[in-house]
């Protein structure tokens, strides 16, 4: 079947898997919405649902199914949902529902687990420059460490506060207890940031458009044509170099996006090689 071959069908042009994770999304989004706005954000199902690292005490092992179903704002699950809506629609009539929805899971899945891996990679080098710092301790390192590790957690008045009392007594024990509890507790606190979306699922469906149909245009912005395999290079691309850019100030799981496209990469390798 080729790409300019398919004709939506159904309710609003989608197919049934795809309908119907449209509709979970949606219904998981209010949900969200309905018991923020009941206890005036006393509690919040991003941070139930949503994808804790393992080191957590917020972590659960359904997280990793959970964590596709939930969004962290409208814009965030509109974009998520016309992507599987454009792509989806396609790839379910190919595969026909049984295989799309395995494939729309396992990235899903597969995805939650790259970046949970890339997380404990990160925590453990923050963890062993807290190390270092309290082998020898000084006000100036305690500074560095902070601004470089954990930019915009903390407040800077305070800091400086910090750093110049520690600097008048620099031999008092004291100071290097409460930078290390300081420095521990944003660890934590980092740790129990939370992962939503389903964008790892998302970013594994354009994937297998752009295997399935690699000359296929994609119009960018409704106006610009690129082929689909060009643009899943390039979004690839972007995406690794985002992750490993690491810039303080960038939230988004550019590594679980990647564990998409890998994990939905595997399983269309490991389909054609049983002809499942």
């Amino acid at each position: 079947m080729s790409f300019n071959q398919y004709r939506p069908s159904g309710f609003m042009g989608l197919t049934p898997v795809v309908k119907n994770l449209i509709i979970i999304n949606i219904l998981f989004f209010l949900a969200m919405m309905g018991v923020d706005n009941i206890t005036r954000g006393g509690t919040d199902l991003n941070d139930i649902l949503g994808l804790h690292y393992w080191g957590s005490d917020k972590f659960e092992p359904y997280q990793f199914v959970t964590y596709m179903f939930m969004h962290g704002g409208f814009s965030h699950i509109f974009f998520n949902m016309f992507a599987v809506w454009m792509f989806g629609n396609v790839l379910e009539q190919v595969w026909g529902p049984k295989r799309f929805l395995i494939f729309y899971l396992v990235t899903g899945v597969g995805a939650g687990v790259l970046h949970m891996l890339i997380m404990w990679f990160q925590f453990a080098g923050i963890q062993a420059d807290i190390n270092n710092f309290m082998l020898n301790p000084t006000p100036v390192d305690f500074q560095a460490l902070l601004q470089h590790t954990f930019e915009g957690r903390y407040n800077p008045e305070a800091l400086a506060q910090m750093v110049h009392n520690w600097t008048l007594s620099p031999s008092d024990p004291a100071w290097a207890s409460e930078a290390s509890k300081i420095l521990h507790s944003f660890l934590a606190s980092q740790m129990d940031i939370s992962t939503v979306g389903a964008s790892g699922a998302v970013f594994g469906i354009l994937l297998a458009f752009g295997m399935l149909f690699p000359n296929s245009l994609i119009y960018l912005y409704f106006a610009i044509p690129i082929k689909a395999k060009w643009f899943v290079i390039l979004y690839g691309g972007f995406e690794l170099y985002s992750g490993i850019a690491n810039n303080p100030g960038d939230n988004v799981a550019h590594f679980a996006h990647l564990g998409g496209m890998l994990f939905g990469f595997i399983l269309i390798r490991f389909w054609k090689t049983r002809r499942y």
